[in-house]
């Protein structure tokens, strides 16, 4: 198939490009760089099957393509809070002009959303009929909502144009090519250790997240858009709770070093629960994370080693 992958220079964009290319498909990947980086993409630039366009998704755009992948959003609190504005138009004119381009071609559109349509939950661990507990003027707003929003217009493309959509909301994923600098509690725990500074802890360290290993992931979106039974919308992630002082001890476990764990904190609207209900892809997609934390941290902590 001819497959275009909007953000597929970023984290997990290049990880699916990757999947996608072995898989035998044509790729196209438009990205505008701002927190993707070419070089997770270097290896495949001279590919017979794989382009690069540098561009923005909030201006039109035109390809003729079988699927349609939409990640284009920065992802983490320190890069989406860095120019809100713009990231609240990435994730609504973005999926605007990918839906617009569905309809015309008639391509199975796949849109990247998050677990962040949640909020702080009441309710755990958290099923895709859960509606969320969200503040909607927040500093994390922009994303939240933003991501929101563009889940609205998925499926009211789907009602109202019949667009063939397939909607995902990830749960914390982690692994090589995370930006070292971006904010995100794995990278961020990984790199102060490998540096030898004081591990960061806001908060008591008792709030939870789920880790999901960067390859589980892409296996779901894959299964997710091979199927016809649903639509979504469907969590991706791993069930596994993990509290922040569970992480920080068993990343200072396998990089070794004199790290400390210290406490600052905790910022506003920051969830102090997140881990998925994934029953539905089981029973649909027959899914579910298989590699375990520590052997996924040893292979993200071997990436960042020669990086720091």
């Amino acid at each position: 198939m001819r497959i275009l992958v909007t953000g597929g220079a970023g984290f997990l964009g290049s990880h699916l490009c990757d999947r996608l290319i072995a898989e035998g498909h044509e790729v196209t990947v438009i990205d505008n760089l701002f927190t993707g980086r070419k070089q997770n993409i270097a290896h495949l630039l001279e590919h017979p099957r794989f382009e690069f366009v540098r561009h923005d998704v909030i201006d039109p755009f035109k390809f003729e393509v079988d699927q349609i992948y939409n990640l284009a959003c920065p992802a983490s609190p320190p890069h989406y809070q860095y120019n809100p504005i713009k990231t609240i138009k990435t994730s609504i004119l973005g999926s605007i002009n990918c839906l617009g381009l569905a309809k015309r071609v008639k391509a199975r559109v796949f849109q990247a959303s998050t677990s962040e349509v949640y909020g702080d939950p009441h309710v755990h661990p958290q099923p895709e009929s859960y509606w969320g507990n969200v503040n909607p003027i927040g500093k994390r707003s922009c994303y939240d909502e933003g991501k929101r929003c563009a889940e609205t217009l998925f499926f009211d493309y789907h009602r109202e144009h019949k667009v063939d959509i397939r909607v995902v909301r990830i749960f914390n994923t982690y692994g090589p090519r995370m930006h070292e600098s971006d904010g995100r509690v794995v990278s961020n725990f990984i790199v102060q250790a490998l540096r030898g500074e004081d591990i960061t802890i806001y908060g008591d360290g008792s709030q939870t997240r789920s880790f999901c290993y960067v390859d589980d992931l892409i296996e779901g979106w894959l299964r997710l858009m091979a199927q016809t039974e649903t639509v979504g919308p469907m969590n991706l992630g791993n069930p596994t709770e993990f509290t922040m002082l569970q992480l920080a001890e068993l990343t200072l476990k396998l990089v070794g070093g004199k790290s400390k764990i210290v406490h600052k904190p905790l910022p506003s609207d920051d969830p102090k629960q997140r881990r998925p209900d994934i029953a539905l892809a089981q029973k649909v997609l027959k899914w579910e994370p298989k590699v375990p934390l520590e052997e996924g941290l040893q292979r993200t902590i071997a990436y960042f080693k020669p990086r720091v």
